[in-house]
């Protein structure tokens, strides 16, 4: 591979697949949680409207932009060959995630229109200085992986306003993709289809991907997969026979399970698709979204990466990102991607919708036409609750589905109370009475009478408490 880079002014290689670069190492970012807009888009074109090898860059360059800044970016990426189609769209776009990470002092992170790349000061001094190289090596790594793709232009957005221009077009497009594959369902299909793209950063995730489950980043649906693994046999998609339906309400297949298993390595041999306790389904770190479980009300809040406070439960996003991914399994907290929440199947066996307490305003309004009509106005946002007791108030002044099972909790909790209080008793000391007692005023003195007279104390309401009392007969008396 190396050859095939000479005169790059930085290594590409697989072995960087998976490289972090910390802010005191960066150089610049794009996107991330600071920048509203920011994406790439993968668009197949006819042969006559691509310039093959093509990198064109539309607003400042790497060098003309401000070091330690964060700005936002737009990859519009071009393909043309008599083999492709509309439908590879989102397989190739996916895959700008891997091939980016091929290159040396460049991190990309996430999809779509939550894509978070830095640049590493170190290669930035070595000679990446412009957004140019980035574009050839894409360019190089997918032609040589992707034969299909004859001919290929990349172009990157950097101008603030041409990029919010673009953003729109973007979203129209993820949209379209999505809506695709909506009405088929999990019981009308053989196959599902896995996706091991994220395993540089999370070593024992293996999404899994149906047609009423979309990845967890967003950016796959089961047709989109379904594509990638007839193309691409080799890829990071490929095929998992359903097998046996061993839980049709929680979602566990014996072929999911057997497939999981060994492609993490014996880590994970249990899965359910349609449920966040027990056996949940890995997250890795590019999800769109995580739902955690609020046990105080017994219901779900789910929080997207864009939201930039603290959810209900004191807890920002990121926070909760560290305790979700990496491919463990986590009771309670789950990376889901937003169009999974216009599932039949969505938390299928915790209650679906009817469970969902709390969402950000901004992602609610997105999927509001998913919400049940007569749930909408029931599930709170952050205008609604900004805390558990807020949230509390707001679901039993609305009679939210929960509303039954928090008065249960609450009536069960002050039981236990005035039980607790009923059944304390006091501790009583033991009291005794003290005699007067006589004591001489000078110690005797040997072979001496002790003087008569003396110092008299008295203890008046004095509590001594005896652990233990001997009693011993004097010898002679």
């Amino acid at each position: 591979m190396s050859s095939a880079f000479a005169g790059f002014p930085i290594e590409i290689s697989p072995a960087f697949e998976g490289q972090r670069i910390r802010r005191d190492d960066m150089y610049l970012e794009f996107g991330g949680p600071k920048v509203e807009h920011k994406f790439e888009l993968v668009r197949v074109r006819s042969m006559d409207e691509v310039e093959d090898e093509k990198v064109q860059i539309i607003g400042p360059d790497l060098k003309d932009l401000k070091e330690g800044g964060s700005y936002p970016l737009g990859i519009l990426i071009e393909i043309a060959g008599p083999k492709l189609e509309t439908d590879l769209e989102g397989v190739v776009e996916r895959r700008i995630h891997m091939y980016t990470n091929y290159i040396e002092g460049i991190m990309h992170l996430n999809q779509r229109y939550d894509i978070w790349i830095r640049i590493a000061k170190k290669s930035v001094k070595k000679g990446l200085d412009s957004l140019k190289w980035w574009g050839m090596a894409l360019i190089k790594l997918f032609k040589a992986e992707m034969p299909y793709i004859e001919k290929m232009q990349v172009t990157f957005i950097t101008d603030p306003d041409e990029v919010a221009k673009k953003f729109e077009e973007a979203m129209q497009v993820y949209e379209a993709r999505d809506a695709r594959v909506r009405g088929l369902k999990d019981e009308e299909v053989d196959m599902f289809y896995g996706c091991v793209l994220c395993q540089s950063f999370a070593p024992t995730h293996v999404c899994v991907i149906t047609p009423e489950r979309i990845s967890l980043c967003g950016s796959l649906t089961w047709l989109d997969a379904r594509a990638s693994a007839n193309i691409d046999p080799k890829g990071p998609n490929f095929p998992i026979p359903k097998g046996e339906c061993l839980d049709p309400v929680k979602g566990e297949w014996s072929g999911i399970n057997e497939v999981v298993a060994q492609r993490s390595l014996g880590s994970v041999k249990r899965v359910y698709l349609y449920s966040m306790f027990e056996y949940p389904h890995t997250s890795c770190g590019c999800f769109e979204c995580i739902a955690f479980y609020i046990p105080e009300v017994d219901g779900i809040g789910i929080v997207h990466r864009g939201f930039r406070g603290e959810a209900v439960n004191g807890l920002p996003f990121s926070s909760m990102a560290a305790q979700t991914g990496g491919g463990i399994q986590t009771e309670g907290f789950l990376g889901i991607g937003i169009e999974y929440m216009r599932s039949r199947k969505f938390f299928y066996a915790d209650g679906g919708w009817n469970r969902v307490v709390w969402m950000p305003e901004e992602l609610k309004m997105r999927v509001k036409d998913a919400i049940p009509e007569e749930l909408v106005d029931k599930i709170a946002t952050e205008k609604d609750a900004t805390n558990i007791e807020e949230l509390k108030k707001f679901l039993l002044e609305k009679n939210h589905p929960v509303a039954e099972k928090i008065r249960e909790m609450e009536a069960a909790a002050a039981e236990e109370a005035a039980a607790e209080e009923a059944a304390a008793v006091p501790e009583q000391p033991t009291t005794i009475g003290i005699p007067q007692v006589s004591l001489p005023t000078a110690l005797p003195v040997a072979g001496q009478a002790v003087p008569a007279g003396g110092i008299k104390i008295i203890l008046k309401g004095a509590k001594i408490h005896i652990n233990k009392v001997i009693i011993k007969k004097t010898e002679g008396k």
